[in-house]
């Protein structure tokens, strides 16, 4: 208290995910903080259960139950100031269920904690280095958003500087974002006008979820601080394409090594290595709702588009689901290229980690790996490519929610099923300009 007060510190934001990975959150003065610590800050849980647009959907625990609360206790392990609101420190909160005093089934961190305890076991140490795009956008009262691409413009892939960013929106981002200290390293402009991608530095999974979901609830701030709005949308337009949530993942032992790594091993990748890609490549059906997790986000898969929808690994490989950097040794690891940007970081690692851990389990092999450009079904399996394919094939998939649990299988199973059935009730614009004038 004392040292925070001398910083000029007077606030403390206390944040968590929701099930979407939306940061929700409360700003504690200073001197409530011991009561914030001891007691908890009081959430209502349905916020697990209302939709972006603010409806409370019917998940078990929450209208059912009276609307019961949550107990949000920060974590100040995780305290770090704000360099754009002078005066204020954020962290994160663990979320407890008041009745029980145990983690609330539907707590995101909570499950991606579940999940490495379960790892533990194996003696498996997963390190994660996330990747993550979206586009920026400026306001367009004449559009029906009401937004339009930043610095519309061709051809600026894998560019830095004023060309492709004339405002320099990426500079001030990434220094803002380093002094947050969560670990970014570099950023470029991508493919798209108006998309940029910046990278998180390596470090354990917890730890680098945590990172990837103040990373984006950061972005998101910062640009609103311009007046603009920076979207982690799979796919917000229809005429380009769409912001990917790459991960690099490989595991470590006791000692620190790199337990993907074998020279002597086919592809320099170890039994461990091989046998988690191979648990990736099984249950990537049921992933596909974890790291897909929206309607948009199946608008994103597609030939040609470098978003993985076949089933497949590859050696370097940009266009298989999971590719093999060329690093061996210490860099040994594999890229998961299936998320898309929306998908929640605890979530997204959660299922990718407990789908490897089966396969390490089981001692799967994967197949052959992709030689040349992928998109092909003849040689390897199509994704589930609607939503409601893809929750089929998560609740079909025993074995992976057995490890994710059942409180939150429930809860997401019911939360995207209303999302599903909300849409599909939509008149959207392209139906009545498709039909209402010729029918």
């Amino acid at each position: 208290m004392d040292r925070l007060a001398a910083d000029g510190i007077d606030v403390i934001r206390v944040a968590y995910p929701d099930l979407i990975g939306t940061d929700r959150a409360r700003d504690v003065l200073l001197d409530h903080l011991p009561s914030a610590c001891d007691h908890g800050l009081a959430f209502c849980r349905a916020v697990y259960h209302t939709s972006p647009q603010g409806d409370v959907v019917e998940v078990a625990g929450g209208l059912d139950a009276g609307l019961p609360d949550i107990a949000v206790r920060p974590d100040l392990n995780t305290l770090v100031p704000l360099p754009w609101e002078p005066g204020v420190a954020w962290c994160l909160g663990d979320v407890l269920d008041p009745a029980t005093g145990s983690p609330a089934p539907e707590s995101p961190r909570d499950l991606l904690r579940h999940v490495l305890a379960q790892c533990a076991e194996e003696g498996l140490a997963p390190v994660v280095g996330p990747e993550l795009e979206y586009f920026l956008c400026e306001p367009d009262p004449g559009s029906p958003s009401g937004w339009k691409r930043y610095a519309e413009a061709p051809g600026n892939v894998y560019t830095a500087g004023r060309r492709g960013d004339p405002d320099g929106h990426l500079l001030r981002t990434l220094r803002q974002l380093r002094d947050l200290g969560i670990g970014v390293s570099m950023g470029n402009h991508e493919f798209s006008p108006g998309q940029f991608e910046i990278n998180l530095t390596h470090s354990p999974a917890l730890d680098a979820a945590d990172r990837a979901f103040r990373f984006k609830a950061a972005v998101k701030e910062l640009a609103r601080t311009e007046g603009r709005l920076a979207t982690f949308m799979a796919k917000p337009f229809n005429d380009e394409g769409g912001s990917g949530f790459h991960v690099h993942v490989s595991c470590r032992d006791g000692e620190g090594r790199n337990t993907f790594d074998d020279p002597a091993a086919p592809h320099g990748l170890s039994a461990t290595a091989r046998h988690a890609i191979a648990g990736v490549l099984a249950h990537a059906p049921a992933l596909t709702a974890l790291l897909n997790p929206t309607v948009n986000s199946y608008k994103r898969f597609g030939p040609d588009t470098l978003a993985p929808w076949l089933i497949d690994w590859g050696l370097d490989n940009r266009s298989a689901m999971v590719r093999i950097p060329p690093e061996r040794g210490a860099g040994a690891r594999f890229e998961l290229r299936l998320a898309d940007a929306s998908a929640n970081p605890y979530l997204l690692l959660a299922g990718a980690l407990a789908a490897a851990l089966l396969g390490v389990r089981a001692g799967q092999e994967p197949p052959a790996p992709l030689e040349g450009y992928g998109y092909d079904t003849t040689r390897a399996a199509t994704l589930p490519m609607t939503l409601p394919a893809a929750l089929d094939a998560f609740e079909a998939d025993t074995a992976l929610t057995s490890v994710l649990g059942k409180g939150f299988t429930s809860a997401f199973l019911a939360y995207k099923r209303n999302e599903a059935a909300r849409f599909q009730q939509h008149v959207t614009d392209w139906e009545f300009t498709e039909y209402a004038y010729h029918l």
